[in-house]
């Protein structure tokens, strides 16, 4: 048996959860097709758990062509109500058609920074946020750095980028550094 320590949100009869915690979550992303990933599968999530979005990753991946920002603004509707039909995804009709929305205002974002990485991570100050919470109830939802950027990008017309989907999302790309106190991925 296993004796690392995890954050306790981890349930550890789900491997691909585990991996997830301890491969991804709270490592920094600078990658902007990985960023837009992220972006679009924290909104995915609103409502919705993320294990089941991420039992669902690979559908998204290929509903939405490996989350290539360029492609994905390119969809057509046509293309959109198909996924609704028969992708392998949250079927929700706002989410989706936001997915296309979101990768124009990531475009522009781009064209604008020179790269997304660029700005999203001026929203921290350009370096990790790394904090070591007791227990994931002192763990924040929200933030100012979530708020600021949310508001942002609601105002360059995004969508499901409310404060604490932006939250999780600096979290799960590693703009926050949320393990708590005991995880083995708090010792580094």
């Amino acid at each position: 048996m296993e004796s690392k320590q995890r954050c306790a949100w981890v349930p550890l009869d789900k491997p691909d959860y585990v991996a997830y915690h301890d491969d991804e979550w709270g490592i920094p992303v600078h990658d902007d097709r990985r960023l837009f990933e992220m972006l679009i599968l924290e909104g995915a999530q609103a409502g919705l758990s993320w294990y089941t979005i991420l039992r669902r990753r690979d559908g998204y991946r290929a509903a939405f062509k490996n989350f290539d920002p360029a492609k994905v603004a390119r969809m057509t509707d046509a293309q959109l109500e198909r996924l609704l039909a028969t992708g392998d995804i949250v079927r929700n009709r706002l989410k989706v058609f936001s997915t296309r929305t979101n990768a124009r205002g990531f475009l522009a974002i781009q064209e604008e920074y020179g790269s997304f990485d660029a700005y999203v991570w001026s929203f921290v100050g350009g370096k990790p946020i790394r904090r070591r919470p007791k227990t994931t109830k002192d763990i924040p939802v929200r933030t100012a750095e979530s708020d600021a950027l949310s508001k942002d990008l609601k105002k360059r017309g995004m969508s499901f980028v409310g404060s604490t989907i932006i939250y999780a999302y600096l979290q799960a790309t590693g703009m926050v550094d949320d393990h708590v106190a005991g995880c083995f991925k708090a010792e580094g």
